[in-house]
């Protein structure tokens, strides 16, 4: 195993750069940090690339290369692309979680969640301090303000985790967590999940908000039972949908990594998506269907 990624003084802020507007890190980088060589890595990617959108992933053009070039330095340009006969790929904060999942490791998984909190922390950061002109290279920055990151670390630690990764046998704790997770809501709550069936029913039949189910497979001898007794389900079947998601009052999202039905079961992660336009995007697909 490469010896940086068992060290606790990694700079993972180094290895984030703006390009096209958004903050993102590189195939090699996170191959490293994974543990992975960066054409494995690749691979799978290219094996799931149904879960990797151009929000979560792309490669760079040619001009954006060479802006990086430039921004990062020769020898450490040199030291990702030498030999390589493609383009990097460079991954968001929601692809590096996504790649995490599709890797399936356990090193993978937790460099991931320090990576999602070096992403928060350098947000919060660039917001409380009021920068009026977009930041064009994030990692000078960020080494200018060390300390400040750091502070800001250190109270994130203290509020509720946005990402939450459950390993086999935690289903108690994964139940809980999706139970404060729906009692956020006031108005609706959507849930995106291929299977619905008593476990789901279950957990939302004392919800006092309207819930509507996304799906593809009903258990419809349980669906007919709950609608005898509750009214606050709506059902709505559709098959294009493919991971699961819950979307609160139409303004905050999360991504399941596993369904409602295996929660704990196995190893799988939560994770709130805070981009606006994803969020819209979503809200808007899910008006279309009837």
């Amino acid at each position: 195993m490469n010896e940086i990624i068992t060290k606790d003084d990694i700079k993972i802020e180094n290895m984030i750069y703006e390009i096209r507007g958004r903050e993102v890190m590189l195939d090699s980088d996170l191959a490293m940090l994974f543990g992975y060589e960066t054409g494995q890595l690749n691979r799978q990617v290219q094996r799931n690339i149904d879960r990797f959108p151009e929000n979560y992933c792309f490669k760079l053009t040619n001009e954006e290369y060479n802006i990086l070039r430039c921004q990062i330095g020769i020898s450490t340009a040199n030291a990702f692309h030498g030999g390589r006969r493609y383009m990097p790929r460079v991954f968001t904060e929601h692809g590096i979680t996504m790649l995490a999942g599709v890797l399936k490791s356990e090193l993978a998984v937790k460099m991931s969640l320090r990576i999602v909190d070096t992403f928060i922390a350098m947000r919060k950061y660039l917001k409380e301090i009021n920068y009026d002109n977009r930041i064009s290279n994030i990692e000078t920055k960020i080494i200018e303000h060390n300390n400040k990151i750091d502070l800001i670390l250190d109270k994130l630690s203290t509020k509720e985790e946005n990402n939450h990764i459950f390993y086999e046998g935690q289903i108690y704790d994964a139940y809980s967590l999706l139970m404060n997770i729906l009692g956020k809501a006031k108005k609706e709550i959507i849930i995106i999940d291929n299977y619905a069936g008593k476990e789901l029913f279950d957990i939302i039949k004392d919800i006092k908000v309207n819930i509507k189910v996304y799906t593809e497979n009903i258990d419809n001898i349980a669906k007919k039972k709950y609608e005898q007794q509750y009214s606050n389900l709506t059902i709505i079947n559709t098959n294009i949908f493919h991971d699961r998601f819950i979307l609160i009052d139409n303004k905050i999202l999360y991504h399941s990594g596993a369904s409602f039905k295996d929660l704990g079961k196995k190893c799988f992660c939560i994770t709130k998506m805070e981009d606006s336009d994803i969020i819209n995007n979503l809200s808007n697909k899910i008006k279309l269907i009837k």
